[in-house]
C-alpha cells in the first residue's frame, strides 16, 4: 500500500472515531457543510442517519434556515449537465 493510501485511511479512521466519540461535532461539521452549500439536505440527513424529513423538522425548530429547491433551479442544472 502506497503511503498517500496509508495517510488517507488513516484519516477516515480518526474522522470516525472522532465523530462516533462526538456525535454533537458530527452534526455541527454536517450542518455547516449544509450552510454553506457543500451538501444538500438529502445528504446531510444520511450522513446524521435521519430522513430527510425529521431533519427538516429539527432545522424547522433550531431555526436552522431551509434552502428550498425552485424549478429554475432544476432546470438549470439539468441544463448544465447537458453542456
Amino acid at each position: 500500500m502506497q503511503w498517500a493510501e496509508k495517510r488517507r485511511q488513516m484519516g477516515k479512521y480518526t474522522e470516525n472515531k472522532l465523530f462516533s466519540d462526538n456525535p454533537e461535532i458530527k452534526r455541527a461539521v454536517v450542518v455547516n457543510a449544509y450552510l454553506d452549500k457543500k451538501i444538500n439536505l438529502s445528504k446531510a440527513a444520511e450522513e446524521l442517519g435521519l430522513h430527510r424529513l425529521e431533519l427538516e423538522k429539527q432545522f424547522e425548530i433550531e431555526r436552522i434556515p431551509l434552502r428550498k429547491i425552485s424549478g429554475e433551479d432544476i432546470e438549470a442544472a439539468a441544463v448544465k449537465r447537458w453542456e
